[in-house]
């Protein structure tokens, strides 16, 4: 009889390196996973502490105080924040949804390329560029015309052109999930590609396309730079579109660099204020996200 011992030997030292092995990458990543954490949770702790320290309800309703002033809020920041975001995504998302519609369903696949080369190109554009630009076409032509200058609808158009591309992005990779089986039914049952694509394939996709455009909202409701070339900054509510008008990113960076600590307690809680809105823009994303899986 032949002795089997060497080979399990063999056997168990290459299951032993192999166990080792992966259990040495299973550790490795998941302190690489919990490093990707600690920046994410060190801002939120960071800006929670500071900020419920000067969290008070006047601040919703309350306009900012001057230099030497107590107390005080920011309640038109916050409005304006939701007016510019607001006139951004009435912009963005039917222009951002249709032309991913067009680029997945319609157009041949040279220029559903290009299209969407031109979307990633532009996802990558600094955001202060996006306010130059904005700043030429809106606040320049509202001067001409005598309509004013800085206004909400100037920085709700900067604030569009960052959210088109993530819209276009997100959508079309929807549209490209939906497979292709439902398309081929619709149509074999009669039914015209426009019909097919509204009443089937945009239903099918409707979370992540809902997802995409929170997460744009998410991004502009961040953004300075272009605010502070088309809206600027106001301490009064805003009463108009053609107008100055205050946001919580402007608030932040104008206070948090100001010598009066009444002012920097204000930033911090703005700042609060705008992670709390970035927090939940991209939870309800996720919640409908899960709610159709």
């Amino acid at each position: 009889m032949t002795s089997n011992f060497p080979e399990r030997s063999l056997t168990r030292a290459a299951m032993s390196q192999r166990t080792l092995f992966n259990t040495v990458m299973t550790v490795v990543g998941f302190i690489c996973g919990v490093l990707a954490l600690v920046p994410l949770l060190a801002v939120l702790s960071y800006v929670i502490i500071q900020g419920f320290s000067s969290l008070n309800p006047s601040i919703f309703f309350e306009l900012p105080p001057k230099a030497l002033q107590q107390g005080g809020g920011f309640g038109n920041a916050i409005l304006g924040t939701l007016l510019m975001v607001g006139i951004a995504a009435l912009i963005s998302i039917p222009f951002g949804i249709l032309a991913a519609i067009y680029i997945t369903e319609f157009s041949s696949a040279q220029v559903a390329r290009w299209v969407r080369f031109a979307a990633n190109v532009l996802s990558g554009v600094p955001s202060i560029i996006a306010g130059v630009f904005a700043y030429g076409i809106v606040v320049l032509t509202l001067v001409k015309l005598n309509l004013g200058s800085y206004s909400a609808l100037g920085g709700g158009f900067a604030l569009s052109i960052l959210m088109l591309p993530i819209i276009v992005r997100t959508t079309d990779e929807a549209l490209q999930l939906v497979s292709q089986d439902l398309r081929q039914a619709s149509v074999g049952l009669g039914a015209t590609n426009f019909q097919t694509v509204t009443q089937v394939v945009l239903p099918a996709a409707l979370p992540a396309i809902v997802t995409g455009a929170t997460l744009a909202i998410a991004r502009a409701s961040g953004e300075t730079a272009p605010l502070l070339f088309t809206a600027l900054f106001s301490n009064f509510w805003p009463s108009s579109l053609f107008e100055p008008t205050a946001s919580l990113a402007v608030l932040v960076y104008k206070y948090a660099i100001s010598p009066f600590k009444n002012w920097q307690s204000l930033a911090w809680a703005a700042s609060l204020i705008l992670v709390l809105m970035v927090l939940i823009t991209s939870i309800i994303a996720r919640w409908v996200t899960r709610k159709k899986v």
